[in-house]
């Protein structure tokens, strides 16, 4: 990435500013002015991930560059994290939109802005970009939306078709961690102990209402702007990764708005453009300055004379679970739903499927899949510690049922939202399925390209789930995570179908026997065939950024994925490290230590057995100002209940000793036991 050391306009930095809201509460800001006296519109990132540390490598990159271009960056931290006042007791509550509607009208009214504001973010700030807008504010003129979804029950990280990711207890521990530690006494003064009690009391352990919302009812409801698209009315675009968790919003979003909008979709994580892992990354703060000059400034970029979407084209590659860059092209849809793709189906045989269905036999083939599938198959989202792509699908396929075509006689190119429609029984009244999409070599490598799961009880619905009758057979549709990939010749795709995908997902509560009728069961493919005009797309700059923020590494980080299986006991354990190591902010003088490691395990094929457990450190130091908070949290179940524990324990660290262990003074002390019954998931 290119660090661009000048730009049009010198750029000044406010390092806090307390905005106030419409109850008193005053959020923390950090501002980059352009060096004018020319008003400018003004661009707000608004999450709770603590501006003062935390995101401040980030927000070096992004908002100077920005400020660089003649905008006014802003950086919010949300009330009750960072800076702020108050307490964080949940995402996206009302109070959140109300916060930030203040914030743009405060913004709107100071002597720099010349009264038009735009919203943009990544992640929680992709959500609230996205939610806010349907709020209306008149300052908010378009919105950038990453990494973010506009329906919080369907494509989010707690739940998926119904069943319960593993991700729902990743994402409440980095809330757990973030929420439990110390606003910074040089911003907020000597009331940091108060806040910060108030927020280790008050801010309560996210994960258990998340389980006790197990359908799609009006608490995720209540958010989710797929509810009512006609309430966004300002220009939108829309980014996402085909590495990702979120990227099937971006779909909708261009089909169900009716304002200017736009998609982008490369091979990225969970991760802005300019910094996308996998690459190739792309000059995305650059694509931001066209959005904002074109929708904030009145000035024709060009950027909507162009495809309504951009998508990576994703080319054949070999499975395994890191990946520096993904080969492909970029290709251009000018609308969406567009004309330019067919609908192929594929008719499930006995092991293989084929577009013509006299070609197959019907019959009746059942599976009960083994724990094990899924101990290879990544995260829901690429976004912590790589490595965490899914790894060579031969690894799961042999618990799994298998279809697959003839060897392909020419490219077969996708792009778009697959499905599977299966007539299928179980013989339990609460089962799930699991279908992954793979790319086969000719030497055997599978690469997974997509998947899908669907909660069977959840087959009309997530609002009310219905049991299944044990030994019949239903029509049901397992949509699959959208793609843009190309099958050369020579492969073969293949469909693999297995009862359960653990740890990715929680299984049914008791093991269940899934049989498929072929015949009349199918996969349908989004076919997109090679056009001219793609060759002829605008290129993407490579990427920018303004200077790194000066930070001296400590301690390195340390990463790793491990699966291990102990034969004795029969307990296999995927343990995943991220441990961030310890750098200290050389601009603000902040030693930042921060690690997580999360254990999933299995015994036997015990549904019961499965267990998650996580633990956090979180370390702040500066002079006399040393925090430490620990958490640790393990969910667990029987056939009826979800069984959680956590505790969260916060430390002053007295002195400078060697070993701070010996010195810590426990501050704050709670543990949690709960019993959250089981609600068909």
């Amino acid at each position: 990435m290119h660090t661009v050391e000048s730009f049009p306009y010198e750029v000044r930095v406010t390092e806090n500013v307390f905005i106030p809201m419409r109850d008193g509460t005053r959020l923390a800001a950090r501002l980059w002015r352009p060096v004018t006296d020319e008003p400018l519109p003004a661009v707000f990132e608004y999450i709770p991930y603590r501006k003062r540390d935390l995101t401040r490598a980030r927000d070096a990159l992004n908002h100077p560059y920005l400020a660089g271009h003649g905008y006014v960056a802003v950086r919010v931290d949300l009330r009750g994290s960072g800076d702020s006042d108050g307490v964080l007791r949940d995402e996206y509550l009302a109070a959140e939109h109300d916060d930030a509607c203040d914030v743009i009208e405060w913004l709107a009214a100071q002597p720099w802005c010349d009264g038009n504001v735009g919203m943009m973010g990544i992640s929680w700030g992709g959500f609230n970009s996205l939610q806010v807008a349907a709020r209306r504010p008149p300052a908010l003129k378009a919105i950038v939306s990453a990494s973010a979804t506009e329906d919080l029950y369907v494509d989010n990280m707690h739940y998926m078709g119904g069943c319960l990711l593993s991700d729902n207890l990743s994402e409440a521990t980095v809330m757990f961690a973030f929420n439990s530690l110390p606003p910074d006494p040089e911003i907020v003064g000597d009331r940091w102990r108060e806040m910060w009690q108030e927020r280790l009391v008050g801010s309560g352990l996210w994960i258990e209402q998340w389980l006790e919302h197990q359908h799609r009812d009006d608490y995720w409801k209540r958010a989710s702007v797929n509810e009512d698209y006609s309430a966004v009315r300002c220009p939108v675009l829309a980014v996402g990764g085909w590495a990702d968790g979120y990227t099937n919003a971006i779909f909708r979003l261009l089909e169900h708005l009716d304002v200017p909008r736009r998609g982008l979709i490369g091979p990225w994580g969970h991760k802005y453009p300019h910094l996308g892992v996998p690459g190739p990354a792309i000059g995305f703060l650059q694509e931001l300055v066209r959005w904002w000059d074109h929708w904030l400034k009145g000035r024709d970029t060009g950027i909507m004379d162009e495809p309504m979407l951009r998508a990576w084209m994703q080319d054949s590659i070999s499975p395994h679970p890191s990946y520096a860059d993904r080969p492909g092209r970029w290709v251009g849809e000018p609308q969406w739903p567009t004309p330019h793709i067919d609908q192929r189906r594929f008719v499930l045989g006995r092991y293989v499927m084929s577009e013509d269905p006299e070609a197959v036999q019907a019959r009746e083939l059942s599976v009960q899949s083994p724990l094990s599938v899924g101990m290879f198959a990544g995260k829901w989202a690429s976004y912590a510690a790589t490595p965490d792509l899914p790894s060579d699908q031969r690894d799961e396929d042999g618990g799994s049922l298998v279809f697959e075509t003839d060897e392909l006689t020419e490219t077969f190119e996708v792009l778009g939202l697959p499905a599977l429609d299966l007539e299928i029984a179980a013989d339990r009244p609460n089962a799930m399925v699991a279908a992954r999409l793979s790319d086969v070599a000719p030497n055997g490598e599978a690469t997974r390209v997509t998947y899908g799961l669907l909660n069977l009880t959840h087959r009309n619905g997530s609002a009310t789930p219905e049991p299944l009758e044990p030994g019949r057979a239903y029509r049901v549709r397992v949509p699959l995570n959208g793609l843009a990939h190309s099958f050369p010749a020579g492969h073969r795709i293949r469909l693999s179908v297995s009862s359960s995908y653990w740890p990715l997902a929680w299984p049914s509560p008791e093991p269940a026997m899934l049989t498929i009728s072929t015949g009349r069961s199918a996969l349908t493919l989004p076919h997109r065939p090679p056009r001219a005009e793609d060759d002829r797309l605008r290129p993407f700059d490579p990427p920018e950024a303004a200077p790194e923020a000066p930070a001296t590494r400590v301690e390195p980080g340390k990463h790793h994925w491990k699966v291990e299986r102990d034969l004795a006991s029969g307990v296999s354990t995927l343990e995943i490290e991220n441990d961030q190591g310890t750098v200290v902010l050389d601009d603000v003088g902040t030693l930042v230590r921060g690690a997580t490691t999360e254990w999933f395990s299995f015994r036997h094929n015990d549904v019961t057995s499965v267990r998650g457990e996580t633990r956090t450190l979180r370390r702040l130091e500066r002079d006399d100002w040393r925090t430490e908070v620990i958490t640790n949290t393990v969910l667990r179940c029987t056939a009826e209940d979800f069984v959680l524990d956590a505790r969260l324990d916060a430390f002053e660290l007295e002195d400078q000793a060697t070993d701070p262990r010996t010195v810590r003074k426990r501050v704050y002390s709670q543990n949690w036991q709960r019993r959250i019954p089981r609600n068909l998931v």
